[in-house]
């Protein structure tokens, strides 16, 4: 897998993951039940996607958001 993902995709993509988590543990919106896990799968993804710098997404359509890839 090559690397898809700028630098500030990754770090947004971070944010995301940490406000999502957030959400699933510390309010009351998403406390129990599908949202609280669905909010904290898509975090895994979401950090899992910035770490490794490729997006599975990104890769069927085409899209780079890195200046050196």
């Amino acid at each position: 897998m090559s690397v898809n993902m700028g630098k500030i995709d990754r770090a947004l993509r971070l944010v995301i993951a940490a406000v999502l988590v957030w959400l699933a543990f510390g309010s009351a919106v998403a406390a129990a039940g599908l949202l609280h896990w669905l909010a904290l799968i898509v975090a895994a993804v979401m950090v899992l996607t910035a770490v490794i710098g490729n997006c599975p997404l990104y890769s069927l359509i085409g899209l780079k958001t890195c200046k050196s890839c």
